[in-house]
């Protein structure tokens, strides 16, 4: 091994997956300081991932309860957008394969993630969901109904138009209007795997709107602020007026007279 050059043992390395490989003992005798730095590094990025494995474990603790009990297509739900001035609050209902021991290491509450893994996860979990569905709920429903209201039948909604049915539901310290089994987990987003997933493809969905609204409505910064009541947002409304995306029900848009013109 010694013949090897520093470059090839840093890519023979990257290979590695497990503490137990030969190759690990191997590099263990070699004296060469640049390699055992190498080596050190290895065992650090592994000792991560058996942590990161370990945590994904229990976030799947509630699915396996409820596979345990006999349910058989859980789906688990999320919203993202209940604060913002503006914008719609999304709500996404997504139906993990049974097996995920191995699937979508990492993912947990979208808020916890870069833009980058954000959009890297929410593409894995399309790849592996049996089935999901995103409902945006506008402005005007939430200062007809109230956000939470309209959440809740957002929710609903998306659970129904699923194709793949389910029979058991988590959600993220919600309960919605529905015959089937459910389970309301405070922290859902952190503590189960479909429920980080939900949160994760609803909030890449609202981001992405909300940058197609930037260009409609560029003084409010919304490809920065994604809705919420930022100082530019705020400057923005006191300037220009609120427009027909901001919600009516929310202060201050609801002492506002004053309409955006474009």
């Amino acid at each position: 091994m010694s013949k090897l050059t520093v470059s090839q043992i840093k890519d023979a390395l990257l290979e590695v997956e497990d503490e137990s490989h030969e190759l690990l003992a191997i590099l263990a005798k070699d004296e060469r300081k640049s390699v055992q730095k190498l080596l050190e590094k290895c065992h650090k990025r592994l000792q991560n991932q058996q942590i990161m494995f370990r945590v994904h474990q229990k976030r799947l603790i509630h699915e396996m309860a409820a596979y345990e009990a006999g349910y058989q297509v859980i789906a688990g739900l999320d919203e993202v957008g209940r604060g913002p001035l503006a914008g719609p609050v999304v709500v996404a209902a997504v139906v993990l394969p049974r097996d995920c021991q191995h699937l979508l290491v990492g993912v947990t509450d979208s808020k916890q993630l870069s833009h980058a893994k954000r959009l890297e996860f929410a593409r894995q979990i399309r790849e592996v969901a049996l089935d999901l569905k995103i409902v945006a709920i506008p402005p005007a429903i939430i200062d007809r109904e109230n956000i939470y209201q309209a959440t809740r039948q957002g929710m609903k909604a998306a659970v129904e138009a699923l194709r793949v049915k389910p029979d058991y539901l988590l959600l993220d310290a919600i309960t919605i209007d529905s015959d089937l089994p459910q389970e309301s987990l405070v922290k859902g987003d952190q503590r189960s795997l479909s429920i980080a997933a939900a949160s994760i493809v609803a909030k890449v969905y609202r981001d992405e709107l909300m940058v197609q609204y930037s260009q409609t409505y560029p003084e409010f910064g919304f490809e920065r602020n994604m809705g919420y009541g930022t100082k530019e947002h705020l400057v923005a409304l006191d300037r220009v007026g609120y427009t027909p995306i901001h919600r009516r029900s929310f202060e201050p848009v609801k002492s506002m007279y004053k309409t955006y013109e474009s």
